[in-house]
Parts: C-alpha cells; sequence; structure tokens
C-alpha cells in the first residue's frame, strides 16, 4: 500500500509522469483503430447477439417451485421440443423463468407439460405468453434517443462549465469511443444483448462522462493564468501540453481507484447473480457495467485528454505560450550550467 501511495505521490508531484498527451496521435490512431473495428465486428459477425425482448419468442414462468434448477428446465425444454435456444434464470427464491425462441401451440402445451413434470408443480403453476419483438424495438427506439438528448445536454453543459467546447467535445468523444468499443466486445465475444444490457451502456456513459470531468477540472486549475501571463513564476518554464499532461496523470491514481471501487461490487454481482444465483438480469447489467467501467476510464486517459490537447495545440495564444516556456526553461538550463 505505501508503494502505491509513494507512486501516487510521483506522479502527483511530477517526478514520474507517462506521455498521455506527448504521444497522442499515437493513442488516438490506436484508439481510432479499435472503434473502427468494434464497428466492424457486429457486420462480420452478422449482428448482436440479441436477446428474446429484441427478436420476439415464448416464454414460460414456473411458480412454487420446491427445487428451482436451471439444467432441469433445459432437459425439459430439450426433451419436449426442438428449440434450439433455451434460457432458463431464477427470477425469485422459488420461481423459474424460461425463454425460448417462438414456438408453435403444439410445442407451447408440450413444454409446459415437461415443466410441470420436471419440477413437480400443477398447472395452474405454469404460464406461458408470447413476447413480441415490438417491445425491444421501442426500449432500442428510447435508448437512443435518450443517448442523442444526454450527448447534446451534456456537451453545452460541459461547454459552458468549462467555457471552452474543446473540452466538451473531448469528453463526449472519449465517451463514445468506450461505448463503441464495448459493444464491440460484446459483439465479439457473443454476450447476449437484452434491456438490461441497454441499461448498462447508459449507465458507462455517465461514467466516463464523470471521470473526464474530473479530469479536465485539473487541467483548468493547473493550465489557469498560463496563457494570459498571470500564472506563478515557477510555472515559467512549463508549457501548455506539460500542464495538461501533469493533471492527467495527478488524476491516474484517483481514476484507478474509481475504477476498482466500481468494479469489485460490480464483479460480485455478476459472479454472484450469474454463476451462483443464475439470475440472468443481474448478470447482463453487471456484465455490461464491468467491460464499460474498465474501458471508459482507458477512453478517459487515452482519448479525452489526448484530444483536448491536441485541438488547442494550434491555438496561437498556446503555440505562444509554448515558445515562451520553451525559451524560458533554455535560460534555466544556461544559468544551471553556468553556476
Amino acid at each position: 500500500m505505501s508503494r502505491f501511495a509513494d507512486f501516487g505521490n510521483a506522479l502527483h508531484s511530477g517526478r514520474t509522469s507517462y506521455p498521455f498527451v506527448d504521444r497522442a496521435k499515437r493513442w488516438l490512431a490506436i484508439v481510432g483503430v479499435l472503434v473502427l473495428l468494434s464497428l466492424l465486428v457486429p457486420v462480420a459477425k452478422g449482428g448482436f447477439n440479441l436477446g428474446i425482448d429484441f427478436t420476439g419468442g415464448s416464454e414460460f414462468t414456473v411458480s412454487a417451485v420446491a427445487d428451482p434448477d436451471i439444467e432441469t428446465g433445459q432437459r425439459a425444454v430439450a426433451d419436449s421440443s426442438d428449440a434450439a435456444e433455451v434460457e432458463v434464470t431464477n427470477i425469485a427464491p422459488e420461481t423459474v423463468r424460461v425463454r425460448t425462441e417462438q414456438l408453435d401451440d403444439d410445442q407451447t402445451l408440450a413444454v409446459k407439460d415437461a415443466l410441470v413434470e420436471a419440477y413437480g408443480v400443477s398447472e395452474q403453476e405454469v404460464t406461458s405468453n408470447f413476447v413480441g419483438p415490438t417491445w425491444g424495438a421501442g426500449v432500442t427506439s428510447q435508448a437512443l434517443q435518450g443517448l442523442v438528448v444526454f450527448v447534446v445536454l451534456a456537451t453545452a453543459l460541459m461547454a459552458l462549465y468549462f467555457r471552452t467546447w474543446k473540452m466538451s467535445v473531448s469528453a463526449v468523444a472519449g465517451m463514445l469511443a468506450s461505448v463503441a468499443i464495448t459493444a464491440g466486445i460484446y459483439s465479439l465475444v457473443g454476450f447476449e444483448v437484452t434491456p438490461s444490457a441497454v441499461i448498462g451502456f447508459l449507465t458507462v456513459l455517465s461514467y466516463s462522462l464523470y471521470d473526464s470531468v474530473v479530469v479536465f477540472d485539473k487541467v483548468r486549475e493547473n493550465t489557469e493564468g498560463l496563457l494570459d501571463g498571470t500564472a506563478p513564476p515557477e510555472l515559467a518554464g512549463r508549457k501548455y501540453s506539460d500542464q495538461v499532461n501533469l493533471a492527467v496523470n495527478q488524476t491516474l491514481v484517483r481514476s484507478i481507484n474509481t475504477s476498482v471501487v466500481g468494479i469489485l461490487p460490480v464483479g460480485s454481482i455478476l459472479f454472484i447473480g450469474w454463476l451462483v444465483l443464475g439470475a440472468g438480469t443481474l448478470k447482463d447489467l453487471s456484465l455490461s457495467l464491468f467491460v464499460g467501467i474498465i474501458v471508459g476510464t482507458a477512453a478517459t486517459l487515452f482519448v479525452a485528454a489526448p484530444l483536448y490537447a491536441l485541438l488547442r495545440r494550434g491555438e496561437p495564444a498556446v503555440q505562444e505560450q509554448e515558445a515562451r516556456a520553451g525559451a524560458s526553461a533554455e535560460r534555466a538550463a544556461e544559468e544551471s550550467l553556468a553556476h
């Protein structure tokens, strides 16, 4: 623990520094390739692995189950129908939900009877219904609308708060990159996309944005007065890009700690909900959060901050300040050698 604290102190003081800004073009190129691949993966694989809420299918609910074993339901469906896809989850202590592709009336009746026999319940305890894809399409449409509204409002509010649109654009770029890469991972691995996963994706947006705002707040603090010449004398030899990079390094430990604090409970929910309880909703939500938190933290470090520095690099005021800082640093070096 003391070593990690020393590491954090070294980053905060500038004794240790990682070139997030100096290699901005490299990081952005790498992330750009990852985003492009993330967009191509669903195309190559024929789309995402959509859940029943998006594709439609048959759903059975078995209540008052003494032993809600998942494999029992899977065997019952396999023995009584030709359903290729079967999803069995525990949605309550004594309740099991079984979802399959759309079945005809005869298959539905056969599966219902098989579940009654397999779980040892009465016919009244097993209900069946058809889940249409319309509901999932509505969720998708509302999610996309919410995404657009969220991005527009977030961009405007950050531009007002930081008094520069370049910070807000950089933060939103990092946020969108994290969502794209998370979606690409989902498609590549074949994780099922459900409404719960969509909710997780939207939560990742706010997490990534929060991390970027914290970093940019430190950037604003470190660069205050540099461009108008009112910065403290000890910063005379510090370039604008150096101060931006220092801010990223100073908040690096905080970003790591925040990610770990977020990942641990989400990972616990993922493990308990998925492997122990077999709860599909918990798995879908926690899985998207688990992947998204990791990707979102990386996006802040390798997209948002480097992109902001790159956008500011061409401004005359920044170029003049960096020229002054370079000259001041050279004079300081010459004076040091003279003494």
